[in-house]
């Protein structure tokens, strides 16, 4: 049964990557610069958050810090997207569950093609930004992100299906995920950098939505990675993948009465 669920999902890949574009399209429909306006607002939110925190935490360069805040927050808002619209994804296609026969891992595939043409929409414009004031960002990118990038998709698939799952059954989960996402923010080291938690850093060990951001980021702006603690992380996040499709395939049967 695992494994025709991969097999579904391999089949129909067209299917769900055609379904999500078409969303991802349609949110722009009728504006002039299209999917430029994710790019677009990122960079406003950069600047505007940049200048702020950057006088609040008495920066003294702007210009590596303004790159910091970036990436962050564009990775940030990927994760943080993919959880807080993950509670509420089968109620949304409730009656296509009900009604159609389609596996219940085609909406899950479909909501994470959307998500990862929003992060790439919005990440390749800020990059090209950037590579203006740091040129050495697309050797990094090109040579040690690779393994971090798997483990931001990997992640973004299998975390938010497992609070989809269990918001179904205990539905009061929809309302504590924006306010744990909002305490996690405030607590990672995305407006700030970790030094400057000073004896509270071991909060960012604890913190493993950040674990997977960092890697990421570290390895875009400095070029550096460690093989050690990624390939851990990847392995991780495989297995997590795993325990989810199972547990996914195991309320399928059971997801229209639940709806």
């Amino acid at each position: 049964m695992l494994f025709d669920n991969f097999k579904f999902a391999f089949k129909t890949r067209k299917a769900w990557w055609y379904t999500a574009t078409s969303r991802s399209r349609a949110r722009f429909a009728r504006t002039t610069l299209g999917s430029f306006w994710l790019g677009f607002s990122n960079l406003l939110s950069i600047a505007t958050l940049g200048i702020v925190y950057g006088t609040v935490f008495s920066v003294e360069d702007f210009q590596s810090y303004f790159i910091y805040l970036g990436f962050g927050l564009v990775i940030w808002n990927t994760i943080s997207a993919s959880i807080s619209n993950s509670p509420n994804l089968f109620a949304y296609n409730s009656s296509n569950i009900k009604n159609m026969n389609l596996k219940p891992i085609f909406y899950t595939l479909e909501e994470w093609s959307f998500q990862l043409q929003t992060f790439v929409q919005s990440f390749i414009l800020v990059f090209f930004v950037f590579i203006f004031f740091k040129f050495t960002l697309i050797n990094n990118i090109l040579i040690y992100s690779w393994i971090p990038f798997l483990n931001l998709f990997i992640f973004i698939y299998w975390f938010p299906v497992i609070v989809c799952l269990i918001s179904i059954r205990f539905t009061d989960v929809a309302q504590l995920v924006p306010i744990v996402l909002q305490l996690v923010f405030l607590i990672s080291p995305i407006l700030y950098r970790k030094e400057s938690l000073g004896s509270l850093d071991w909060i960012t060990n604890l913190n493993f939505i950040y674990q997977i951001l960092d890697p990421l980021r570290d390895s875009i702006i400095n070029g550096s990675i460690n093989y050690q603690n990624s390939i851990l992380l990847l392995i991780f996040n495989f297995i997590g993948l795993f325990f989810t499709i199972r547990l996914l395939n195991f309320e399928s049967k059971r997801l229209p009465f639940l709806l």
